[in-house]
């Protein structure tokens, strides 16, 4: 008989969430872009479910140019009223107004020289953080590293990276392993 396979209790049943959750969450991920995406993906995930993203992320990619910063910085009023009408997105125009303000905030830090993924790992500690909770109750929804991030990319012209989206997006791309003891991915990431 198979082993049951043990995950963190926030992927739940649903396919892709197993998946993501199995294949994607807590790798650590060094490149710039990759990051940024996930960066905006998770301010968009701000007052919605993480699952509720994922089932969107291809039409995100799609509405979004493959989330390229140098084309999205150039969107303009006809753009943002083409992704308002996207009904395969989340519609929200302070958020999509963000994504295009990020873009060049990215772009901003790319010109001075200054790598994304350099920089936020360097905040993060340079490697990732490995916490261990024996259950999702534990988790802390932010944590002080991720209120210094907050404020960093801030300070840098990013939009809806508060605290407790950051601390999200940092546990997705791996500077955090936030898989609780008992999952099959604990050790793995």
């Amino acid at each position: 008989m198979a082993k049951e396979v043990v995950r963190c209790a926030w992927a739940g049943i649903d396919p892709k969430m197993c998946h993501y959750h199995d294949t994607e969450w807590g790798v650590p991920i060094h490149d710039s872009r990759s990051l940024w995406e996930k960066l905006v993906l998770d301010g968009f995930q701000a007052g919605l479910s993480w699952k509720t993203i994922l089932h969107k992320r291809d039409a995100f990619r799609e509405a979004f140019d493959e989330f390229d910063p140098s084309i999205i910085v150039r969107y303009g009023k006809r753009d943002v009223n083409r992704l308002m009408a996207n009904a395969g997105i989340i519609r929200s125009a302070s958020k999509i107004a963000a994504t295009i303000g990020n873009a060049r905030a990215f772009l901003d830090m790319q010109e001075a020289g200054e790598d994304f993924a350099d920089f936020v790992w360097d905040i993060a500690g340079g490697k990732p953080l490995r916490n261990g909770w024996t259950s999702t109750a534990q988790v802390p929804a932010q944590t002080e590293s991720s209120v210094a991030m907050s404020k960093a990319l801030k300070q840098r012209g990013f939009k809806f990276v508060g605290p407790v989206i950051v601390y999200a997006w940092m546990q997705a791309t791996g500077m955090v392993n936030d898989h609780v003891q008992g999952c099959f991915r604990y050790k793995k990431v």
